[in-house]
């Protein structure tokens, strides 16, 4: 069939929309008609560095919309189903036995190859292949192909503006606090980064009744939205402030729990002296190399935690956070920037400048 994507045809190269051709769902594949889809740092950061042999190349991995149809071997799902798309997963490791597809022996091919498990791809131009599969559904375009594991149905009325990010950056945040720190409630959580990961651990540990909750970044707007969404105080690192003094002092002797989004090594190691005794530093941004001085780590009992999408299995998390957010002790919705499909280089120029906390794609 025919439809429209976002393609990057070169490394590094800007998204250019074209119309390009799209195969009909192999047995155990579903095909969506995408009516939202988020924009993620995976996206920007992945467009950058995606080997030039893999290119042209379709991004885009918090896709939501209808199902269009099913493969002849698809249970669970049919036409007319409204879903969220996340990461692919095998369903037959270790991991993925363990209910931690986050972890999945295959995730690499799966997710991050350019194509299928077996090396093929959905996508054509002018009857030349175009790489695809991103998180196994390349959803930066009209419809795509996505596996039965990674399309999870979601309710009819619920935006999909709403549920495009949870497939990924959102359930990353949340799943950070709520499968792995799992804060007891009076608990204190700090969260350096104050963007869609960042601000989505903020609203998980709001509605986990983590106290006091405090968020860490310099942008003014982002603080002043981190406040409104629940945080005791929102300090800027810029500001010349002893930043360890003052969360030592606002969590009554140092925070039980720290979120990093940012993995700039002088805020990790900031965090190491903002944390009490066996308190928990999470690591969920993407990487660079930081060192740390290993007595300061072992004196006080510190756990360092790297979490893949939140240690999420989405077919049980993504369902929970549809309904704290129904609930309304999780408001998503407040960290959306909507912007039309074809304008997708004003999503990306919202993300860097810092204007949209999460940009979503929206499609008529």
């Amino acid at each position: 069939m025919r439809i429209r994507a976002a393609v990057t045809e070169s490394q590094g190269g800007p998204f250019v929309v074209r119309d390009m051709d799209l195969e009909a769902p192999r047995p155990h594949e579903v095909l969506v008609r995408i009516t939202a889809a988020g924009l993620c740092h995976t996206d920007l950061s992945s467009q950058a560095a995606w080997p030039q042999q893999l290119t042209p190349m379709v991004f885009g991995h918090e896709g939501a919309g209808v199902v269009e149809a099913v493969g002849t071997d698809v249970t669970g799902l049919a036409p007319g189903d409204h879903v969220c798309l996340t990461f692919h997963s095998c369903g037959a490791c270790e991991q993925c036995a363990a209910d931690q597809p986050a972890y999945c022996h295959s995730l690499q091919t799966l997710n991050l190859s350019g194509g299928r498990h077996d090396g093929t791809t959905p996508l054509s131009l002018d009857g030349a292949p175009v790489h695809g599969g991103f998180f196994g559904q390349s959803s930066f375009a009209t419809y795509a192909i996505a596996h039965q594991r990674n399309t999870i149905r979601v309710p009819a009325d619920l935006p999909a503006t709403v549920a495009a990010p949870l497939g990924c950056g959102v359930q990353t945040g949340a799943g950070t606090v709520l499968n792995r720190l799992r804060p007891e409630p009076g608990q204190s959580l700090v969260v350096i980064g104050a963007g869609g990961v960042g601000l989505s651990a903020l609203m998980a540990a709001v509605a986990a009744d983590c106290a006091p909750v405090l968020a860490i970044d310099p942008v003014a707007s982002r603080r002043a939205l981190a406040m409104e969404l629940g945080a005791k105080a929102a300090l800027d690192p810029t500001s010349g402030d002893d930043l360890v003094a003052t969360v030592l002092h606002l969590t009554d002797g140092g925070a039980h729990h720290i979120v990093d989004t940012t993995s700039r090594p002088e805020m990790l190691r900031q965090a190491v002296g903002a944390l009490r005794p066996r308190g928990g530093l999470a690591l969920v941004g993407h990487g660079t190399e930081v060192t740390f001085d290993i007595m300061s780590l072992i004196l006080k009992g510190i756990r360092i935690h790297a979490v893949i999408e939140g240690d999420s299995d989405p077919g049980r998390f993504i369902p929970q956070l549809v309904d704290l957010h129904q609930r309304g002790l999780f408001p998503v919705d407040r960290l959306i920037t909507t912007f039309p499909f074809e304008n997708i280089g004003d999503a990306v120029a919202g993300m860097q400048d810092g204007t949209a906390v999460k940009p979503v794609l929206t499609f008529e």
